[in-house]
């Protein structure tokens, strides 16, 4: 019998690290080793390594991408992980990391002091939000931008168009719709009375 979450969306981690400058070389040893430890843990999709352009401040960016939230979690409960966090402390100045789902959630702006991360929300939740987001934006956008396309090829200017309502969704419109859907998106579970 299969166990409840095991077909989730795939998960990704996206950690930053800023690394001591006089320790880059430590750190990069530590990284083989602890993504050669992840890859023997079941669900282990990749990792990839962003390094630093500026060697002043060296910040590696690290994704590591598991096929669901279980097997994501059972890697960073395990011993296997604590240990590879103990040894990093000597080279790593600062460390942040964040769970990212795959899908719309993108723009969806979590409830402030939310740790744990609260469960995303529900799919026609989303599907909602996202119709009142860009429903306007595409009306905006034939308001305002159309005007100055005419002439140009029907894919150019619809690229455009895409372009326009985009930007405008990803920031300021998806954050601020979400802020003040928060109680909507991510309710807050009632408590049992005894």
């Amino acid at each position: 019998m299969e166990q409840f979450g095991q077909h989730s969306d795939p998960i990704t981690l996206v950690i930053s690290e800023v690394v001591e400058p006089n320790l880059i070389e430590e750190y990069e040893d530590w990284t083989k080793g602890i993504n050669q430890s992840a890859q023997q843990f079941a669900g282990f999709i990749g990792v990839e390594i962003i390094r630093p352009r500026d060697h002043q401040y060296p910040e590696y960016v690290v994704i590591v991408k598991f096929d669901n939230y279980d097997h994501c979690k059972t890697w960073l409960t395990s011993s296997v992980y604590q240990q590879w966090m103990r040894r990093s402390k000597e080279f790593i100045a600062r460390r942040s990391l964040q769970h990212q789902s795959s899908g719309l959630e993108l723009w969806f702006t979590l409830p402030q002091n939310s740790l744990p991360a609260p469960p995303q929300p529900a799919y026609y939740k989303q599907v909602i939000v996202g119709v009142i987001a860009v429903y306007p934006l595409i009306l905006l956008a034939n308001l305002v931008v159309a005007p100055f396309l005419q002439g140009l090829p029907p894919l150019i200017s619809l690229l455009i168009s895409v372009i326009f309502v985009s930007t405008l969704l990803t920031y300021p419109v998806m954050p601020y719709l979400t802020k003040i859907l928060n109680f909507w998106l991510y309710p807050t579970p009632k408590r049992k009375r005894r």
